[in-house]
């Protein structure tokens, strides 16, 4: 079996397998938060206060566009500048937060502001911490069935793992990662794979390290432009 159909293949036993994990991960609406979710809230807590002192000052209009995630959004700085055409752009990335984590606070940081258009970033912290590909995909299937089972118009799009320099050892897996998860999209209607690893990788096939700050983890003007470039196609129409 050639690699596009045993990927198609792969896609369909993923869509019944990961439907069936991500309902026993993601607890249904007004549940008590489970031992889980409360210990990241204790981990979060800081950031998850500010987002609700800032939500208290000016709570941001429904149907935007929503980025949530891991440091690479969190310290996106410039992002509703990049995407100016957009009326209402969210930022709610969160410290070095894992994809279990963007699962276990989907409501919080995505359901309340009712967007048009969520892109989420995370995964790579998730790789680092021993997680498997398959554990990061049943992560993002809990997310996707979170928010659709309170807003089923949203689109959801899933930013590809970015190559790190710092993390080129886990390359194999964060293919492997992007790999499942871009096949597992191209069953779910209403949504899209954003493939940043691709385009930031050099002619030998290794991260292009000047995409990156000094830590050769977080992306530096550079890097962002790039996203940038990549991300605005998929962004709805003003």
């Amino acid at each position: 079996m050639k690699a596009p159909a045993r990927l198609a293949a792969l896609s369909l036993v993923l869509l019944a397998t990961v439907a069936s994990r991500a309902e026993a991960v993601a607890p249904p609406g007004g549940e008590a938060p489970s031992p889980t979710h409360r210990a990241s809230y204790g981990r979060w807590q800081h950031e998850l206060n500010a987002f609700a002192r800032a939500d208290r000052e000016r709570l941001p209009a429904t149907d935007g566009v929503l980025f949530v995630g891991s440091s690479t959004i969190r310290m996106w700085s410039r992002v509703a500048e990049d995407f100016r055409d957009q009326p209402v752009v969210i930022n709610r990335g969160f410290g070095g937060s894992t994809m279990a984590e963007c699962s276990q606070f989907a409501r919080e940081l995505v359901v309340r502001y009712r967007p048009r258009l969520v892109l989420v970033y995370a995964g790579d912290n998730d790789l680092a911490e021993g997680r498997t590909p398959m554990q990061v995909l049943e992560s993002f299937a809990a997310f996707t069935n979170t928010v659709r089972a309170e807003l089923p118009d949203t689109r959801i799009a899933y930013i590809s793992v970015k190559p790190s320099p710092s993390r080129e050892a886990l390359l194999p897996r964060i293919r492997e990662t992007n790999d499942i998860i871009a096949a597992y999209l191209r069953r779910l209607p209403g949504s899209d794979y954003i493939d940043v690893f691709t385009p930031m990788l050099g002619a030998d096939g290794r991260p292009r390290a000047e995409l990156f700050r000094g830590d050769q983890l977080h992306m530096n003007a550079e890097g962002y432009r790039l996203w940038q470039s990549v991300i605005a196609p998929h962004l709805p129409p003003a």
